[in-house]
């Protein structure tokens, strides 16, 4: 029997505290939005760190400078359909009303057309191929994560969004040693494991719009006659959440931290191979699966407390701040500590903080949304947020790498872009 718990726009803000139905609909929906977010990122990190360098370091063997510069080439033009399909995804699951649901279609579709288009980019033999394959499945991915995304404010009561966030994040770190596993187990056949990771994110869409209740449109209260228009229209309207100061300013806070982020994560495998003296015997792809284990073990802890936390005492900003900071601060540690156990200390303190840090900025977004009508456009609008970033960081880690300094430039210019990033966080008033 599937769960129902009825969207917020029916019923406005939910309180704190819910009736036990509501409660036994938790317990099933929570696991669930953590299982999507893991396949999610599971794709993400595993094709993105591992496989992807590696297809390209492939094209031109032997030239680092040819790897750098055509990586970043890749993964930029690619990060831009992500940029832009997400918020498209979300203002057209907004909108969407049909007897399967307001999400569903879009998590069960996206899911698929991820998987056909990432299959293609497994067989991909030229960069002209490689470059085209991995900027439609980013924009495939998009459309559904905007959807799996937008199940927070639609379905989970404020009082519980701490803990919704937590699970999350808590998947995402388990997708990272998940992702990167399933790609270092195929590094010598990369289109196995490009099939490998879009087929879990094809089962757990199936999963999830069976197990959980997706809202049909006959459930859904109609669009205001101002809100029918055409989707070009619709879609000219999808930044104007940006003209609220709190969200402008959580937005703000969150693209600077994963601009930080991933200029050196876009870039780890790289960093291990050329810069990181690695044990001998140790291989990079092997290499950034452990230290993936290890920011997922420290995530996991850090994320189970620090979530619920945020919601036992009502301080998200607080939470985010803190945990911003920390994790700026830890990308100082490879820069003065150039070695494999710099980079150990580094991801057992980075994962501990940027985990976290994702869990209760994506509450505390939650809480800063100017409308729960448009909740999945404007979610959509916040993942540009760490979607902007991977379009602008491989152009900028690349530049710094081959002209500015090399890969240790890369952790002091992160480290800098991710403390001011935190420090926006402490501007937002509407939420404590």
């Amino acid at each position: 029997m599937s769960e129902h718990v009825s969207p917020l726009s029916d019923q406005g803000p939910p309180s704190a505290t819910t009736p036990a139905t509501g409660r036994r609909s938790m317990r099933r929906l929570i696991p669930m939005l953590g299982v999507g977010n893991l396949a999610v990122y599971a794709f993400y990190l595993g094709i993105g760190a591992v496989l992807l360098p590696l297809q390209v370091q492939g094209l031109t063997p032997g030239d680092e400078e040819a790897a750098v510069a055509n990586l970043g080439l890749v993964s930029g033009i690619a990060a831009v359909f992500g940029t832009v399909f997400n918020p498209i995804g979300g203002a057209l699951s907004d909108r969407t009303r049909s007897r399967w649901g307001r999400r569903n279609p879009w998590i069960l579709g996206g899911a698929l057309a991820g998987f056909l288009l990432v299959l293609v980019l497994g067989f991909a033999d030229s960069l002209l191929m490689v470059v085209v394959g991995w900027c439609l499945a980013q924009g495939a991915m998009n459309l559904h994560q905007a959807a799996v995304t937008a199940i927070i404010p639609d379905r989970v009561p404020y009082g519980r969004r701490g803990t919704a966030a937590a699970a999350m994040g808590i998947a995402i770190a388990l997708a990272g040693v998940v992702g990167t596993g399933v790609a270092t187990l195929f590094t010598d056949s990369l289109p196995l494991g490009h099939i490998l990771l879009g087929g879990l994110v094809v089962a757990v869409a199936v999963l999830l719009t069976t197990a959980t209740h997706d809202p049909r449109g006959d459930e859904l209260p109609p669009r205001a006659a101002a809100d029918r228009i055409g989707p070009l229209a619709a879609l000219g309207r999808f930044l104007s959440a940006l003209s609220h100061r709190d969200f402008a300013l959580v937005f703000v806070g969150r693209a600077l931290l994963f601009l930080g982020y991933f200029l050196i994560f876009g870039f780890q495998l790289y960093i291990l191979d050329y810069f990181i003296e690695l044990p001998e015997g140790l291989a990079p792809a092997a290499a950034v699966t452990i230290l993936s284990l290890i920011t997922a073990v420290a995530t996991i802890v850090t994320t189970a407390i620090g979530g619920p936390l945020s919601d036992r005492f009502d301080r998200r900003r607080l939470f985010a701040l803190v945990c911003g900071v920390v994790s700026a601060g830890a990308m100082l540690i490879p820069f003065f500590v150039p070695t494999w156990t710099g980079m150990l200390v580094f991801a057992l303190v980075n994962g501990s903080a940027f985990g976290c840090f994702m869990a209760v900025d994506t509450a505390l977004a939650t809480l800063v949304l100017p409308s729960d009508a448009d909740a999945a456009r404007d979610m959509g609008v916040l993942n540009i947020a760490a979607a902007g970033p991977q379009v602008i960081a491989p152009f900028v880690a690349s530049a710094i790498i081959l002209h500015l300094g090399g890969y240790g430039s890369l952790f002091l210019v992160g480290s800098t872009v991710g403390l001011l990033g935190a420090l926006a966080i402490v501007f937002v008033r509407g939420v404590r």
